[in-house]
């Protein structure tokens, strides 16, 4: 299993998993926003190939704290904030690589860049009834932040800060 930046010869890969997951929930984005989402922050917008196939993605961006990528514009890639808040925009994992803990591992991936860029939040607006996912992994929801059907009808802003890097020296407790 391999974390990389997306490559130009990734996009088709991407597209088409954006839009399995995305259509039926009636967000799907489209490759021009897509690209400019992974443009704008590029190294913080991954795929993860597991063997030789490409089992999932994840586009994030530094975006101000509370706020979101418009579904319907591209970004502005001279217009990204530098660390503070960064939003995970995207997260797909192929549909028959699920529950193998994929989407963990792009997940952790993304918090050790976080914590590398000195970010304080990471944020996301959870879709299609993932919150539950989202809270097992300490965001928590923003009411409100979200209108109605910006980002589908259950749609809510969740946030948490970036962990600090776990001590690789044992604790007095563990050597006492």
């Amino acid at each position: 299993m391999r974390v990389r930046r997306i490559g130009a010869g990734d996009w088709d890969t991407v597209v088409s998993l954006e839009r399995d997951a995305y259509t039926g929930l009636g967000l799907s984005e489209g490759r021009a926003v897509l690209q400019s989402r992974a443009a704008a922050s590029p190294d913080t917008s991954f795929v993860l190939d597991v063997g030789a196939r490409t089992a999932g993605y994840l586009l994030a961006l530094p975006y101000p704290f509370r706020r979101y990528p418009d579904l319907e514009r591209a970004e502005e890639t001279a217009t990204a904030p530098g660390p503070g808040n960064l939003h995970l925009h995207d997260i797909v994992v192929a549909p028959d690589l699920r529950r193998r803990g994929l989407a963990r591992h792009l997940l952790r991936h993304l918090t050790g860049t976080a914590r590398a860029r000195r970010d304080e939040r990471i944020s996301l607006v959870a879709v299609g009834g993932t919150g539950p996912f989202w809270t097992a992994h300490g965001f928590v929801p923003h009411p409100g932040i979200v209108p109605d059907g910006a980002y589908g009808t259950d749609a809510v802003y969740m946030s948490r800060p970036v962990p600090a890097a776990p001590s690789l020296l044992p604790s007095l407790r563990e050597v006492s």
